[in-house]
């Protein structure tokens, strides 16, 4: 009989199994604790369980079902990239980024990505299957627990669309950020969406607190469609719709992401178009150089960067230029992929 995985249960869970097995409530307090902010990986460590009670929860459960099959780490030892070997032989990569007292972690939220852009090694493994709440946490937990740091934030923007697995994500989010666990505040979680308008509204209507990003790459459906195939279902003013709802109904800053593609979108006309686009929407504006992947695409100078920048230093936006960290070592936005035959069972 495979054993109940316990990372990715929520407090109520944790109740409903302590009764199952004729143990007071209480004790879920207790392992909820144990598990998600004393990162424990195994039952003998709970010392305030009786040795019975360790006894009979590893019967029928397990901490955790993912372990480091490899890292790396970037010459400066501010970047590591994880390589996570799922329970079922597939694999995850996930980056522990530390930045003066900012410490950040990447997660990832699906085992490859059926998207398909265009600029990300990741789309090119195709979509394998979504990662349960519990991979998604068990991630943040083992890069703690291998660094010897907790992460002051976190960001959905690895492997996988995260709209795409939406309630999952949503819960190990509302896991992270649980104050009797790891303890991560809201506004301190970023998901990161290509652009499935539905969720995006939804996500609004929700309430969520989590801050909402918006890879958005191109203010025109021409080049965008030739970057994003997704944009071809979500068009840009269908994206920009859900956007400002986003923004409105929240009174939160959206944040848009745009890849800077030499020659492609980086010209004053795509700097203009986007600032046309954007309007008097209060949102803030990461400019990301391209992390080259296959050669078929490349950055812009920095005299091109610094000409697209212009035309918005009048606008109340907050525009900066994110230099990816973890190049050197394949773990910077888009560099996500290892060997597709280390995902076959």
């Amino acid at each position: 009989m495979e054993k109940q995985n316990i990372t990715g249960m929520t407090l109520e869970q944790m109740e409903t199994l302590m009764e199952s097995i004729g143990q007071p409530t209480y004790r879920a307090a207790q392992l909820f604790n144990w598990i998600y902010k004393r990162r424990a990986d195994s039952f003998d460590q709970m010392t305030n369980f009786s040795k019975s009670l360790r006894s009979q929860l590893s019967d029928f459960a397990d901490i955790g079902h993912i372990e480091v099959a490899d890292q790396r780490v970037a010459s400066d030892k501010s970047t590591i990239k994880f390589l996570f070997r799922l329970s079922d032989r597939y694999h995850v990569e996930s980056v522990y980024m530390e930045e003066g007292k900012r410490r950040t972690i990447c997660l990832s939220s699906q085992v490859g990505c059926s998207l398909g852009c265009k600029f990300c090694a990741t789309g090119d493994m195709g979509f394998l299957r979504n990662l349960s709440a519990g991979e998604i946490v068990e991630q943040l937990l083992a890069i703690h627990r291998n660094v010897g740091a907790e992460a002051t934030n976190v960001v959905l923007m690895g492997m996988g669309e995260p709209f795409l697995n939406y309630e999952e994500v949503i819960k190990a989010c509302d896991l992270i950020s649980h104050d009797k666990g790891i303890a991560i505040g809201k506004r301190k979680i970023t998901i990161s969406t290509a652009g499935i308008v539905p969720q995006i509204r939804r996500f609004t209507d929700e309430g969520q607190r989590y801050k909402l990003a918006i890879s958005l790459n191109a203010p025109v459906d021409s080049t965008r469609s030739q970057l994003m195939p997704i944009n071809k279902k979500y068009p840009v003013h269908e994206l920009m719709n859900a956007a400002k709802y986003y923004a409105v109904k929240s009174r939160n800053r959206i944040t848009f992401e745009y890849v800077l593609f030499d020659g492609l979108n980086d010209s004053k006309k795509d700097a203009l178009e986007l600032k046309k686009l954007i309007g008097d929407l209060r949102c803030k504006i990461n400019l990301i150089p391209y992390n080259t992947v296959d050669g078929k695409y490349h950055p812009p100078s920095e005299n091109r960067i610094n000409a697209f920048i212009q035309p918005f230093l009048d606008m109340n936006v907050v525009i900066s230029v994110r230099r990816s960290k973890g190049s050197e070592i394949q773990a910077a936005c888009g560099q996500l992929f290892f060997a597709t035959g280390r995902n076959e069972k």
